[in-house]
């Protein structure tokens, strides 16, 4: 059994870093600091956001993932702002939650079409964006041209949307992304907490009604 080095190294131009390997357990007892006016997080909320943690410890900081149903469902990771990598993860959960409507399910594909052919095409058709040079390839992939999905119609559907769970490998160092962690469903939040602005992002995530722990664990990783 290979048990890695206490110790962990990178090099940077010439220069050489060194800290202590990440050891910390994840587990139920970390979502238990619950600081918010809502403090009720269920045992099915708690391990959305076990998972969620256990995921961004292994992900590229800053990160975030969202989780529900015991499933991780979108994970934002790499970028400098961290409201950032809530509306990259957040993306990734609209076209998970999109696939799932009927129109997206009704798509009807040419017979003999490819898997992942498939995949981009339902992808394409959720985000809407085609341009006029893409339309008749797209179009290809199609026994019968299909109507297009408007605005209105995913607003709706992502509104059905609930009981996600959202952590995050350090603190919010402002409630912007809370406000639009909101647009997901989101009602369950874990994050290192430690800012001067854990009391602004409590009362926000007051407003919308979300549960939030201050797990005292900071995740980067890097």
């Amino acid at each position: 059994n290979f048990t890695p080095p206490p110790v962990e190294y990178r090099e940077v131009y010439g220069a050489v870093f060194s800290q202590k390997r990440n050891e910390t357990i994840v587990t139920a007892e970390s979502m238990t600091n619950v600081i918010t006016t809502k403090t009720d997080v269920p045992e099915s909320a708690v391990r959305d956001l076990v998972l969620a943690s256990i995921t961004i410890k292994y992900t590229q900081s800053n990160s975030v993932a969202y989780a529900v149903n015991g499933q991780i469902i979108g994970v934002g990771a790499g970028q400098q702002s961290r409201v950032d990598c809530v509306k990259l993860a957040g993306r990734k959960v609209s076209i998970w939650w999109c696939r799932q409507h009927p129109k997206v399910q009704a798509l009807q594909f040419k017979e003999g079409s490819k898997r992942q052919d498939r995949v981009n095409a339902r992808v394409r058709y959720i985000e809407g964006d085609i341009t006029a040079a893409e339309m008749p390839i797209w179009l290809e992939n199609f026994a019968v041209a299909p109507e297009p999905l408007t605005a209105e119609e995913k607003a709706e559907w992502m509104a059905t949307l609930d009981e996600t769970a959202l952590s995050s490998d350090a603190f919010f160092p402002f409630r912007d992304s809370i406000d639009h962690a909101s647009k997901f469903g989101v009602k369950y939040i874990a994050q290192a907490g430690g800012s001067v602005q854990d009391t602004a992002v409590a009362a926000a995530c007051d407003e919308y009604g979300m549960a939030m722990c201050l797990t005292g664990l900071r995740l980067f990783h890097h």
